[in-house]
């Protein structure tokens, strides 16, 4: 976070001071410098992964602040559990309007303060500048992991059982009762969509053959996986875990489950004979994990079926970006 920006934010070296400087880590220099330090633990190896996230597409406009900068920083380090990888710090990029009054930056730091204390990482540096957009929020992320244990999307080959961490289709459908548009008398389902779990801790090096995160929707990720290993998938709709409000949403929900996106569960290729590793890793680490359906041999496409094993057709395939 420093003063190069050609349209910077009215005090912006005072507003750094007051609410990004206490997030600095060790190689920050406070933020007074054009760049931080960083060298990863002897013998590990670094992982990057960035992620955006924009007022009016990824969070609503009357969400908490504290919530952004939670959410901000969770949908980056589900990226990095989907890797295998230790979180450690991360840059910041933040553009918002002249207008933004100092009490929406207060409480997206104070967000920021309470994950970074939770996952034991720290701000490294960034930047600040204005926008006569919508706020628009991009982090790097870094993280570790012991050589040669990153998992990719590349890698899922046929027989590999198709899995999933928690319960899909909350975030989407949390979206929807924000707008209005699905009731959510325990406010369960928004809080899924202000505040995602990323499954940091999970130790999935050296048992998936692939994985990612799931946030365009799990049928468009789950063909990511595909593509990327050149087979096929067919999942069951009734293995799909769904939490209890989602399965109150009933049946005229279930495109948006399969495809909303905004779950960050990880989706992992597992072969059979790591199972029991993936089960034991999963309890170390106090996630869930179900076995949906199998990768094959074939073209690089997915198939829903139903409970009478028959296709599913689904509307839309998941979120794109442009």
């Amino acid at each position: 976070m420093n003063g190069t920006s050609h349209a910077v934010l009215p005090a912006e070296f005072a507003l750094i001071a007051r609410h990004f400087r206490p997030l600095a880590g060790p190689g920050a220099f406070d933020l007074t410098d054009d760049a931080a330090l960083f060298s990863p633990p002897p013998g590990r190896d670094l992982v990057l992964s960035t992620d955006a996230i924009i007022g009016g597409v990824h969070f609503l406009d009357d969400d908490p602040p504290d919530l952004v900068g939670r959410k901000l920083l969770r949908v980056n380090l589900s990226d990095l559990a989907a890797k295998g990888a230790t979180p450690v710090g991360y840059l910041l990029t933040l553009a918002a309007p002249h207008d933004t009054p100092d009490a929406w930056f207060a409480g997206f730091a104070s967000g920021l303060a309470q994950d970074q204390q939770e996952y034991q990482i720290s701000l490294l540096g960034g930047d600040t500048t204005a926008t006569h957009g919508p706020i628009t929020l991009s982090l790097v992320i870094l993280g570790h992991l012991a050589p040669g244990t990153m998992v990719r999307r590349a890698g899922a080959r046929p027989g590999d059982g198709v899995w999933v961490t928690g319960t899909i289709g909350d975030g989407a459908l949390g979206l929807a009762a924000a707008q209005g548009k699905l009731g959510d008398p325990t406010g369960y389902l928004r809080r899924r969509y202000q505040l995602p779990q990323p499954r940091t801790g999970l130790a999935i090096g050296g048992i998936a053959s692939a994985a990612l995160d799931v946030s365009d929707g799990l049928v468009q990720d789950l063909g990511h996986l595909c593509r990327a290993g050149h087979l096929g998938a067919e999942i069951e709709m009734a293995r799909v875990p769904l939490s209890p409000p989602a399965q109150q949403a009933g049946a005229a929900w279930l495109s948006t489950i399969l495809s909303g996106g905004d779950d960050y569960e990880i989706l992992l290729a597992v072969p059979p004979d790591r199972e029991a590793a993936l089960r034991d890793a999963a309890r170390a680490a106090g996630v869930a994990v179900t076995r949906i359906g199998d990768f094959r041999p074939g073209p690089a496409e997915v198939t829903v079926r139903g409970a009478d094993g028959m296709p599913l057709r689904i509307e839309k395939g998941g979120w794109s970006h442009f």
